[in-house]
């Protein structure tokens, strides 16, 4: 395997454009996740995700996006998924488990099979925070309920159904987004919970999840790191592997959000030296994508292994 840079990029349209094709070719960026913007209709999303792969000589390169369903829902050009949120399946799940359990592993198969075929080998699914009566309503319809128990067991259906679809996962906010009372796009949430408190609630809900990977919460937990959010925390990601004890890769939120404050390059430099083995970059815009590429080092051997193990699972 060609050794690769610890980024996960974008793109700026619905196909690629000779800079972007220069820039797999050049730098080989970890993988590349797909937004709205990016998706016109079915047959040129297949399009995209082949010339990508061919690009890069890799069947398997990583591809992600986000279609949790509900308010977010990438591929909605396409296919009509707003009306299944994860709020929806927790509401299911707490009045009738059983049929809730069928629907939703129907669901996700429904869903795995389109992103099969459109070429895409990750979803960030599913969303693991805890609802509270004042989380932000950036996340609100994106998570199964406040009650832990129904977290902990559709995140578990969730990741479990998508493996069985050949369909990698990426649980997030780790180690917990529900706490925070403003939308971290905008502004950096600041929680002053106790250690004691997170690890019996928000935290609980990733533990036991295994999912190939994480992405983390950009939230300042005061309790525990008083100047660094989570994603620049050693603390905190210490904490992800011990307490939570989560094996997987770690990748950061997007370092291009307005509640990392740093720059686009320390934000992901700084991300990687507090143990993020995978930084994220949204916005797209190719000159940004070289100037993090040309800084950002290759991959470290924890997630070189890790990525073998998920091109292994894929096939």
């Amino acid at each position: 395997m060609k050794i690769k840079k610890a980024i996960i990029i974008s793109l700026s349209s619905y196909k690629l454009s000779s800079q972007e094709i220069k820039i797999f070719k050049k730098y080989n960026p970890w993988g590349v996740i797909l937004f709205r913007r990016n998706i016109k209709s079915y047959n040129q999303i297949k399009k995209l995700t082949s010339e990508i792969k061919k690009v890069t000589n890799d069947k398997n390169y990583p591809i992600l996006i986000d279609e949790e369903g509900g308010k977010v829902s990438r591929l909605q050009n396409i296919i009509n998924n707003q009306l299944y949120s994860q709020e929806l399946f927790g509401d299911m799940y707490e009045t009738n488990f059983k049929m809730a359990t069928k629907i939703y592993e129907f669901y996700i198969n429904n869903i795995a099979n389109i992103l099969k075929d459109l070429g895409i080998n990750i979803n960030t699914v599913p969303v693991l925070d805890r609802l509270y009566s004042f989380t932000n309503i950036f996340l609100k319809g994106r998570v199964y309920s406040s009650k832990s128990s129904t977290i902990k067991k559709l995140g578990k259906i969730c990741v479990q159904s998508y493996k069985k679809n050949k369909i990698g996962n990426v649980i997030k906010h780790i180690p917990g987004h529900g706490l925070g009372k403003t939308d971290s796009h905008k502004k950096l949430p600041i929680v002053n919970k106790k250690l004691k408190f997170l690890i019996k609630n928000d935290f609980s809900n990733f533990k036991d999840i295994d999912a190939h990977f994480a992405m983390t919460a950009h939230i300042l937990y005061k309790s525990i790191d008083k100047e660094m959010c989570v994603t620049h925390s050693k603390k905190l990601i210490n904490i992800i592997r011990k307490k939570i004890r989560y094996g997987g890769i770690i990748i950061s939120d997007d370092i291009s959000m307005k509640s990392l404050k740093l720059g686009l390059v320390k934000n992901a430099l700084s991300a990687l030296k507090a143990g993020c083995n995978l930084v994220l970059y949204c916005k797209g815009n190719y000159k940004d994508s070289i100037k993090l590429l040309k800084k950002i080092p290759p991959i470290d051997a924890f997630t070189m292994k890790k990525t073998s193990e998920f091109y292994k699972f894929l096939r």
